[in-house]
């Protein structure tokens, strides 16, 4: 595709105009490898710091409204007055996510350990992460278990499915009015013989029995090599299933690189279904989140990036053909099929992309302007002294 008409350009600026991307507070702080956490200058040492520096993601973006938290790790004392402190910054708070894998308790697991005392410990603080969710008016509840097993044997693989089942029946019954719970799943790590939910097909099946308001989320790093994710958005789309990406990149198990950075084709595809299901508008309920962690890159500048990624590759959904991909598919014409799709991936649509921020009243180059914008500079002087945010924090 070589040339845009004026009735595409027109419908594909609206779609991307509405388009929202949620930043993770923890791509802020510093983080790293298991073997080492690396600090940068500058980075938030609280969360009113972290939503600072998400707000000024979506001051050169325009598309990052919101920023998820971590709870404890953007553990504060009121939240309403954080969530009004992330409005006064031109953003909203989004997603909670909870954290029962970091205490020494949570060492055979959390909500399917098989210490009772520790299984109710993991579930209040699912239930104190809904509270969290009252104070700060979040829609979503995300939860992700690191919990599984290491050796056969260890422990009783269908009670573990028992007790999880029970711990997500209690959060989803805390939950009132609009909230939903969004279940993730990942393959392996830390625990690696067994984990307790390691593919879309147990988080769908968990999610179905709990109710309409439960979800999956599909994380882009979580699945084994050479799996089909965007069969997954599909199977999950018909179902009225999926509700949320935790969008990353991983060259060979879950390294949370920036997404679109290791298969951008992947990318497209993912989007590409999300588009054909006319899934992409907020009003649908996909919340499409970023899930990274910046070990060596610069933190805000790399969240840009990141959402600009993300941006590109729905530009180039939005371009695919669809009456001339429905024909050949119709047609049983295979090559031509496939040609439609590669000639929307293969559009260079930065001029796009910079012809939409013109419109928005942005700078066409969000990623230079923010270097230009001495923000980096100022926060390193600023946020000199205390602790700063990281694992743990």
């Amino acid at each position: 595709m070589t040339e845009i008409d004026p009735t595409t350009r027109r419908r594909v600026l609206d779609a991307l105009r509405e388009q929202r991307i949620e930043t993770p507070s923890w791509a802020y702080g510093n983080s790293g490898t298991r073997f080492k956490v690396f600090a940068q200058e500058g980075v938030p040492r609280d969360p009113y710091e972290k939503v600072a520096d998400a707000a000024t993601v979506h001051r050169f973006t325009g598309v990052a409204p919101t920023v998820a938290l971590h709870i404890p790790w953007d553990l504060v004392d009121d939240y309403a007055a954080l969530a009004g402190y992330a409005k006064e910054q031109g953003i909203e708070l989004g997603t909670i996510n909870a954290n029962v894998f970091q205490d020494d308790d949570y060492k055979l697991g959390s909500v399917t350990n098989p210490d009772p005392a520790v299984r109710r410990k993991a579930i209040g603080h699912l239930l104190e992460c809904v509270d969290v969710m009252d104070a700060t008016g979040s829609r979503d509840l995300k939860l992700w278990f690191s919990d599984g097993t290491n050796y056969p044997g260890q422990d009783s693989i269908r009670q573990r499915q028992d007790r999880l089942a029970e711990a997500l029946r209690q959060a989803y019954e805390r939950l009132t009015g609009r909230q939903r719970l969004l279940l993730e799943y990942k393959l392996f790590e830390p625990a690696f013989y067994l984990t307790d939910v390691p593919d879309w097909g147990t988080a769908y099946a968990h999610c179905l029995e709990l109710g309409e308001r439960a979800q999956v989320v599909i994380d882009t790093g979580h699945h084994a090599p050479g799996t089909n994710i965007e069969f997954i958005v599909a199977f999950l789309l018909r179902a009225g299933k999926l509700g949320a990406f935790d969008f990353n990149s991983r060259f060979y198990a879950d390294d949370d690189l920036m997404v679109g950075s290791a298969d951008p084709f992947q990318l497209f595809r993912i989007m590409h279904e999300i588009v054909q299901a006319d899934a992409l508008r907020p009003s649908q309920g996909i919340a499409f989140m970023l899930d990274q962690c910046h070990n060596i890159e610069p933190k805000v500048q790399a969240v840009i990036r990141s959402v600009l990624n993300v941006q590109e590759a729905t530009a180039k959904a939005l371009l695919v053909d669809v009456p001339a991909l429905t024909a050949a598919q119709r047609a049983g014409d295979v090559l031509e099929a496939n040609a439609v799709l590669m000639d929307a991936y293969n559009t260079d649509v930065r001029p796009l992309l910079r012809e939409l921020r013109e419109e928005m009243g942005l700078d066409p180059d969000p990623v230079a302007a923010y270097k230009r914008s001495g923000y980096l500079e100022r926060v390193t002087a600023e946020r000199v002294g205390g602790q700063q945010a990281g694992w743990g924090a």
